[in-house]
């Protein structure tokens, strides 16, 4: 049904499909008590769902390794929202230390945080390990966006207790998470230079999003927390994230030319699932065109996603500055 749906944009049970926008989306809503931080908000869907953030009162967070572009986004806002309230903080996702600066520079600002976006990614790139030593891709879309979300949580719990307000957790992942290494995840290998594919490592990073977000939402439903966490596919989308495989890209388009979406249609399931009402209470869900879908079984393996946790937690913050525990 997913691909039928978002070729053809029929309206699944939200009420949404795969030609709503992120500003159909979340027509109506009042977001101006809100506090969102948005990571690669600087281009692309991450620009629109900083400016649709902004445009329903939000207080946005961009977080960006390219800041003078994230400044142009938002000059940009500001010219069509002149109320909005926009911060830009430097974030290097695939750099450990940038990611612990970005958390202490956002909770010295003492202010409340009801939604984290973990937008940023990278995709297909030619093999290359971050400072610490993590395969690139793996580094930037989950290990990055990983232990920002354990930094963030105590902060994103509190402004819920305090407020009464559901926090939300929004993981962006791909349907390219089919599309893995056999098993899901190679624990043993993800920074083999000798086994990497390009293709199957972006698989498998977004994979580990999926998880990332499954077992986050059941530590939080075991706690009573009320934060929700999910992850979303938001289609395949004309933008500059295909940069290092062009031609695989060009090829992609041509044969799947009627699922393509807009920026605007592209931002729409983000902003669904961090803003809309009629989300409130649902965690640890896959969402594709504002509806639910389901994911391959690698992307329900509970046993996996515990297995990935406590790998990142036990074995890739050694290296820094000790384990980070939810």
């Amino acid at each position: 049904m997913g691909y039928f749906r978002e070729a053809t944009g029929i309206r699944g049970p939200s009420g949404f499909g795969s030609a709503s926008t992120a500003e159909q989306v979340t027509e109506g809503i009042d977001a101006s008590g809100l506090t969102v931080i948005i990571t690669g908000g600087s281009s692309g869907i991450g620009a629109e769902t900083a400016r649709v953030m902004a445009l329903r009162g939000a207080h946005v967070i961009i977080g960006a390794s390219n800041t003078e572009a994230a400044n142009s986004v938002k000059q940009s806002i500001l010219q069509s929202t002149p109320s909005a309230r926009i911060d830009i903080i430097q974030l290097e996702l695939s750099s450990q230390k940038s990611v612990r600066d970005f958390a202490d520079k956002f909770l010295s600002m003492n202010a409340p945080l009801n939604v984290l976006i973990n937008n940023a990614g990278v995709m297909y790139c030619p093999f290359k390990l971050s400072e610490d030593g993590i395969e690139m891709q793996f580094a930037t879309n989950h290990v990055g966006h990983f232990l920002l979300t354990n930094l963030l949580l105590p902060k994103i719990k509190s402004t819920a207790d305090k407020t009464g307000i559901e926090g939300r957790v929004v993981n962006l992942s791909s349907a390219a998470h089919l599309t893995t290494y056999r098993g899901g995840i190679r624990f043993n290998k993800i920074s083999d230079k000798a086994a990497y594919n390009d293709k199957l490592a972006y698989g498998q990073s977004k994979l580990a999003n999926i998880l990332h977000a499954n077992e986050l939402a059941r530590r939080l439903k075991e706690e009573g927390a009320n934060v929700t966490a999910n992850s979303v596919h938001p289609g395949l989308i004309k933008t500059n994230l295909g940069r290092h495989s062009t031609i695989f890209v060009a090829v992609l388009r041509a044969t799947t030319c009627v699922l393509w979406k807009s920026i605007p249609q592209g931002a729409a399931t983000t902003c669904y699932v961090a803003l809309h009402p009629s989300m409130k209470g649902i965690s640890g869900k896959y969402f594709a065109d504002c509806n639910i879908e389901q994911t391959t079984a690698n992307g329900r393996n509970e046993s996996l996603a515990r297995k990935l946790w406590e790998y990142c937690s036990e074995t890739l913050f050694k290296r820094t500055q000790g384990q980070v525990n939810l």
